[in-house]
């Protein structure tokens, strides 16, 4: 299928009822659809063919995804822009990947000035409303047709081009295609099942530029409704759920763990909800306990990054439980079992083998879910796609009943006297204590060990505890080898507008003066 049948089944499904809804604006599938055909109608009127670069500039909104669905449907290729980027950084990568049109909301029409001089790719600048001096969306696309365009897909056609995230290094174009997006799609479909007949609301908090947007498509393929809400603030996010009776959402554990904070002053009504899906960093097991204590078994964990879009695998919410109780934290800290239209492999990144349960190694990945490869980057390809396999760059291992387990990034493991330190246990231990807000563990240079395990740590509002304290828990826990032996308090750990702790800023901190430690 190509990534626009999606939506297309979700319009035959309910032609009349709502797919997108926000603060201003409320669309039917028919509408959105008639929309999305006269944007691809304008899109190929100014030139746009089939893998055309096309950028998106705009916060959370209804009408900036529908000009994503007309992209779509003219078989140009999404390039995502997050607002909340530098302006400097949105520069560049408009300009590394020969974006040729912009659509941006008016709001950031002073962000487009600073950048327009610099934008010499830039063919056509499109305003999603008027009063900027560029089209407006509505007059750029007033008597274009608003039936789809006889357009033809190939499955590996690529749809998008997105960074990565940029938590290891500076951030690559990951190219997917409508087979790796539809594989996307119809592992989220297998995974959020739902009665016949049952309403479905999905919610889009956090950036649609990123997971939330995608995570949308499969409300949208069963014909349910999206509510597009400003950003994941608690109580943007609780009042959605009471007022619309949200079904399913997607949040980084960063904002599981505020909306958590906020349940505990502001009760509300979530019973409506169903499936919250987690993703994009690991999540505190004795947080992900309390929020199943307190919305119930509603969890679902999914693991995947841009080169295999979301989908690696998946820890379905009753499998949080065990017998009826919180299952625990060596099921918890799981990310599930792998998605079946894929293959997941464990291989020594020393010799290549694939090793047996319980043994840490490189989590590598087969089947239609891969990315296409690094725009014009045969190199970065060339490595991290081998024999059809994608190395993912994270460590971990499968367990005897099939459950993938997350250690580190292969980047982020820490070598200490000879010794393999992986953050991720050390972070889980940390998080268990009440005062930890969030943390953040890196090797520090050392000058007898090569590295020191040392932890940043952010508290929460209040919270008292020192680093003693947090390094003895660690030493009773993991022994005196993966322990910390230095910890530092800081008011708040530097992040991604995605919300991922930003472990390449924090390790800077400590190797500024001895060269960068890769």
């Amino acid at each position: 299928m190509a990534i626009i049948d999606f939506f297309d089944r979700g319009r035959r499904i309910n032609p009349r009822g709502v797919a997108y809804r926000d603060a201003v604006s409320t669309w039917t599938f028919d509408q959105a659809g008639a929309m999305s055909c006269r944007i691809a109608h304008a899109l190929l009127a100014a030139g746009a063919r089939t893998e055309t670069k096309v950028a998106v500039l705009s916060p959370n909104d209804s009408l900036a995804w529908i000009c994503v669905l007309g992209l779509w449907r003219a078989g140009a290729a999404w390039v995502p822009l997050n607002p909340s980027h530098p302006v400097d950084d949105n520069v560049v990568l408009i300009n590394r990947l020969d974006v040729e049109i912009l659509f941006y909301a008016p709001a950031l029409a002073d962000q487009v000035e600073r950048m327009r001089s610099r934008l010499p790719g830039i063919k056509t600048w499109v305003a999603l409303g008027a009063g900027t001096g560029d089209p407006a969306l509505a007059d750029w696309t007033a008597g274009h047709p608003d039936i789809s365009p006889a357009v033809r897909y190939e499955m590996d056609d690529v749809v998008a081009i997105a960074p990565t995230g940029g938590t290891t290094g500076r951030p690559k174009g990951v190219m997917n295609t409508h087979r790796s997006f539809s594989t996307m799609v119809a592992h989220q479909m297998m995974a959020l099942t739902y009665p016949a007949d049952a309403p479905i609301v999905n919610l889009a908090a956090a950036p649609m530029t990123h997971t939330s947007g995608l995570f949308s498509l499969q409300a949208s393929a069963r014909g349910g409704t999206v509510v597009v809400v400003p950003g994941a603030t608690p109580d943007h996010v609780l009042d959605a759920i009471e007022e619309h009776g949200v079904t399913e959402m997607f949040l980084p554990p960063t904002a599981v763990y505020r909306l958590l904070e906020r349940l505990d002053q502001r009760p509300a009504d979530t019973t409506t909800l169903r499936y919250l899906m987690y993703a994009a960093a690991p999540m505190s097991v004795e947080k992900l306990r309390q929020g199943i204590e307190r919305l119930g078994p509603v969890f679902i964990e999914c693991y995947g990054q841009m080169e295999a879009p979301a989908a690696i695998s998946f820890l379905r919410p009753d499998e949080h439980l065990i017998d009826g109780e919180i299952a625990p934290p060596a099921r918890l800290s799981s990310c599930g079992r792998p998605y079946p239209l894929v293959t997941v492999a464990i291989i020594d990144p020393e010799t290549g083998a694939m090793v047996g349960p319980g043994v840490t190694g490189e989590i590598c990945v087969r089947g239609d879910l891969l990315m296409k490869g690094y725009y014009k980057d045969p190199d970065r390809t060339a490595e991290a796609i081998v024999d059809g396999w994608l190395h993912t760059g994270d460590l971990g291992n499968m367990d005897e009943a099939g459950y993938l387990h997350l250690t580190d990034r292969s980047r982020d493991v820490i070598i200490s006297g000879g010794f393999n330190v992986y953050p991720g246990e050390v972070e889980q231990v940390l998080w268990g204590h009440p005062a930890v807000r969030d943390c953040a563990v890196v090797g520090a240079p050392h000058d007898d060990w090569g590295e020191v395990v040392t932890a940043v740590v952010e508290l929460n509002a209040g919270a008292e505890v020192d680093g003693a304290e947090l390094i003895a828990l660690c030493r009773q826990r993991l022994g005196p080898i993966r322990a910390p032996k230095q910890v530092f308090f800081v008011d708040q750990l530097p992040r991604s507008p995605n919300g991922k702790v930003l472990k390449k800023d924090v390790r800077a901190g400590f190797w500024a003066d001895r060269g960068t430690r890769i």
